[in-house]
């Protein structure tokens, strides 16, 4: 079907192949990319492929897979989007954003969307992920949702619709900056024939974001922290990565401390006070003074000093409501009710199980749907209706029964697919795409490119990598002039929003994770904060956090500090217990 070595053995493509049409032709956005491929046969194209995850293996890029570690799977055919295609998805990501901010603090404050009538109050008191403790609380600057990661598909038109919303912890987005690494390295050549955005400048975009959330008592160094559950965690190459490249320090919960409502770090050198941490952990981990009270991952004490104002968590714990696929189902009714605007990216259609008319269509049609859980995540619990048995049908139609606010059903959206290299060449497989955003408070602004997952087996429709799925690096072409697209109000009004195009070319030896030429990692930013010794930490007064007037007395170096000790040997046990659980 094509002229290309690489794709001469290609199938004929279904109507949802982003590379080809149904007649075999190269569709525009991928014509530069086809002919820059053209030359590289398949055992030219293979080699490199391998040697991308051997390089992948070397670096510790890797997950869990059914119990074994492997290299991450990414597949060499980058994915390509064109810039005015880009401009709507950028535009429709951060009003999303906007919307889910807007919701999460009418949430823990004054719930006007409740009174109004565009959620239902059900929706809130049934939920488990809302956190009472935090119930009032506003964060310095209102953001709650510092990093987002919105999963996107391609519906039958072409088009993209958003297929659900991350907002606690959203991960994949060290994929993204080591796929573009990992591709300039293994295939500059075909960087040379169409401009591509960078997506290099996350990690300095994150650590602005990170430091305009700082409290006022921050001054003008504020210190940032990655908090990780450890090394065991399936994540952890990314917590380390985001950490080295923001140039800040990664820290587990027992390198952590709370003194007079404030939060403290243990250095070599002493203790140095931390204003703002980026979380990895799980909320319900996160401090057991509040949560579970047997974490070993969490910092007791943690939340006190939040609604004190002397330390901001990003993402803001709480925000799991926002990650609830119930509440996926009133997104739009949110865009409209918070600000003004229609939606830019449709939902998938969707099925509210908890509504009676709704729930009887979907048990009388499980075995045409895919039904998911409102909590699932990484594809787990998912039932497809026509790959399920009836065994299974019977199974979940009791399940829907017993629980219908658990549930969700929607239809079965047929993925676009993209060229994918596998054991006999290049052949369809299925994609999503996760874009990340990040809101500083003043904008929010969307990663040019994100997080393409691959569905490997043929014919698999769940792209994560716990089912055996891999990544693409995303390449979104860059435009010298302005994009325009137009929003429009529920009134029927149109109001035009602008995409600019990119400010500088792509540079390859720009695109360096944070680090220079010679490898050197950069400074921690906390190499700047004064270190306190435990004895000055004593004496803080809690009310202002400066060191109270001395009453003449010394310190008491014979006095032990329990929560300074190390951890027991059973202490460390409990917590590689729990990142196990993670």
């Amino acid at each position: 079907m094509s002229g290309s070595s690489l794709f001469q053995e290609y199938g004929v493509a279904g109507a949802g192949d982003e590379m080809f049409a149904p007649d075999g032709r190269v569709r525009p956005t991928y014509g530069f990319l086809h002919e820059a491929l053209a030359g590289l046969g398949l055992e030219e194209f293979r080699s490199r492929s391998e040697t991308l995850a051997s390089s992948y293996l070397d670096q510790g890029v890797t997950f869990d897979y059914a119990g074994e570690e492997r290299p991450f799977p990414v597949d060499a055919i980058p994915r390509v989007i064109a810039a005015e295609e880009w401009a709507l998805v950028s535009i429709g990501i951060a009003q999303r954003v906007r919307a889910l901010e807007a919701f999460l603090d009418d949430v823990y404050t004054e719930r006007r969307a409740v009174a109004d009538g565009v959620v239902p109050e059900s929706l809130l008191d049934s939920s488990t992920y809302i956190v009472d403790a935090v119930q009032g609380y506003r964060p310095p600057n209102g953001v709650r949702i510092h990093i987002s990661g919105i999963d996107l598909v391609r519906d039958g038109s072409g088009g993209f619709r958003v297929l659900e919303d991350n907002v606690r912890t959203p991960s994949g987005v060290s994929y993204v900056l080591s796929n573009r690494r990992a591709m300039t390295q293994g295939f500059p050549e075909l960087f040379s024939h169409r401009p591509v955005r960078r997506v290099s400048e996350y990690p300095g975009r994150l650590l602005s974001a990170l430091q305009a959330a700082a409290p006022d008592t921050a001054g003008e160094e504020p210190t940032v922290v990655v908090l990780t559950p450890g090394r065991y965690n399936s994540a952890y190459f990314e917590h380390s990565l985001l950490a080295r490249t923001m140039g800040v320090d990664l820290v587990e919960a027992s390198d952590l401390l709370e003194r007079g409502d404030r939060i403290y770090m243990r250095t070599t050198a002493g203790l140095r006070r931390v204003d703002v941490i980026y979380k990895r952990t799980d909320d319900d981990f996160i401090d057991p003074e509040v949560f579970r009270p047997d974490s070993m991952l969490g910092v007791p004490g943690l939340v006190r000093s939040i609604l004190a104002g002397n330390v901001v968590v990003a993402n803001a714990i709480g925000n799991g409501l926002g990650d609830d696929k119930l509440t996926y189902t009133y997104v739009p009714d949110m865009i409209r009710y918070y600000l003004g605007e229609e939606p830019v990216l449709p939902n998938v259609d969707t099925w509210r199980l908890e509504e009676p008319q709704s729930r009887a269509e979907v048990l009388d049609r499980l075995d045409e749907l895919v039904v998911k859980p409102v909590d699932g995540s990484g594809g787990k619990g998912i039932v497809i209706g026509p790959a399920a048995t009836a065994e299974e049908l019977s199974d979940l139609r009791s399940r829907l029964e017993q629980d219908p606010r658990g549930w969700i059903a929607q239809p079965v959206v047929q993925l676009s697919t993209i060229p994918t290299l596998v054991e006999e060449g290049p052949d369809p497989r299925h994609v999503d795409l996760r874009p990340f955003a990040l809101n500083s408070g003043d904008d929010v602004w969307v990663l040019p490119g994100g997080l393409t997952r691959v569905a490997l087996p043929k014919g698999e429709m769940i792209v994560n990598s716990s089912r055996g799925g891999g990544s693409k690096d995303t390449w979104v072409l860059a435009s010298e002039t302005p994009t325009q697209v137009q929003v429009a109000t529920p009134e029927g009004e149109v109001r035009v929003v602008e995409q600019t195009g990119v400010d500088e070319p792509f540079d390859e030896d720009e695109d360096m994770l944070g680090e220079d030429i010679a490898g050197n990692e950069p400074e921690p930013v906390t190499a700047a904060i004064p270190i306190l010794d435990v004895d000055e930490l004593e004496a803080l007064d809690p009310d202002d956090g400066n060191p109270a007037p001395s009453d003449g007395g010394g310190g008491t170096d014979d006095t032990e500090d329990p929560t300074i000790d190390k951890q027991d040997d059973q202490d460390d046990h409990d917590r590689e217990e729990q990142r196990d659980a993670q």
